[in-house]
């Protein structure tokens, strides 16, 4: 009799992985739709921002955009038109300040889509979201600096560029809630401290009016927000539920949910080692 309990138990252990009902798998199935449109988002801010910026630049020919000297706001500026000491004629300067709309609006929405998100995040989210509507609404042209318009352009800017960097962070620190493995969430902060760091020396460079590589400065601050982006949505879209009991007990609804986060190479490693530990006295107890 001991024999036969022991033989069901081996056989239980051993059941095939995909041995769920496939009714029981829409939950799961819709969990994955989920998860890959909030990373879809996410890439997708990065991705306007990317796009809008080039595709301004390489309109503005007379005489060629600089992205090492020229501001990234000079591409919203039609112009012709002179501000900050510097000379603005962006041809697609509409490209680059629906750019500014879309990329805050869209990493609001990516954010408020998350799984796990902590009511910080979704402040810092819409800050950026604020700042990138004031970026496209009041371009950085020389009249705006003579109608005061210019102060709701810095404040846009600093919105979004600050707003961005510490959303970075804190989501890199939430990196287990919001289903991004370890490695990339040290990345996202490392970016926003980064971010942070660049955003001061071109405060600085920008204060002093030198105009010595302040376009590549200010990339140093703003990329890094972009970037980070890219670090949460690419394993957020790219993760797969655990291939292990626990996960197929949470398929079947025989046991108690795991958690939706982020559980990388190592932490799969330890929790499988922990179920078989758990397995073993209710073995020995049942021979």
């Amino acid at each position: 009799m001991t024999e036969n309990i022991n033989s069901r138990s081996s056989l239980e252990r051993k059941e095939p992985l995909n041995s769920a009902k496939p009714e029981s798998l829409a939950p799961e199935a819709h969990r994955i739709v989920q998860r890959r449109a909030v990373g879809a988002v996410l890439i997708a801010a990065a991705g306007i921002f990317f796009l809008a910026e080039f595709i301004a630049a390489a309109a503005w020919t007379d005489p060629p955009y600089s992205y090492t000297y020229n501001y990234i706001s000079d591409l919203g500026v039609h112009g012709p038109s002179t501000a900050l000491g510097q000379y603005m004629y962006s041809p697609l300067a509409w490209v680059m300040n629906t750019g500014f709309f879309l990329f805050g609006i869209t990493v609001f929405a990516g954010v408020a889509m998350l799984k796990g998100r902590r009511r910080a995040a979704l402040i810092l989210a819409g800050l950026v979201a604020a700042g990138g509507v004031l970026l496209a609404l009041f371009p950085a042209s020389g009249e705006a600096t003579k109608d005061g318009a210019i102060d709701y352009h810095s404040l846009g800017a600093l919105a979004s560029i600050v707003g961005g960097n510490v959303l970075v962070i804190v989501l890199g620190r939430l990196h287990r809630l919001i289903g991004v493995s370890r490695k990339p969430g040290k990345a996202m902060v490392v970016l926003g401290v980064i971010g942070l760091v660049s955003l001061a020396g071109f405060l600085a460079l920008a204060g002093s009016g030198a105009n010595v590589l302040v376009g590549l400065v200010e990339r140093c601050a703003v990329y890094p927000v972009l970037i980070g982006l890219i670090c949460a949505g690419v394993p957020i879209w790219n993760r797969r539920p655990l291939d292990t009991r626990e996960a197929r007990a949470t398929n079947t609804g025989e046991a108690g949910s795991t958690p939706e986060s982020a559980i990388d190479a190592e932490e799969e490693v330890e929790l499988v080692a922990a179920a078989g530990v758990a397995e073993s006295p209710g073995a020995a107890a049942e021979g």
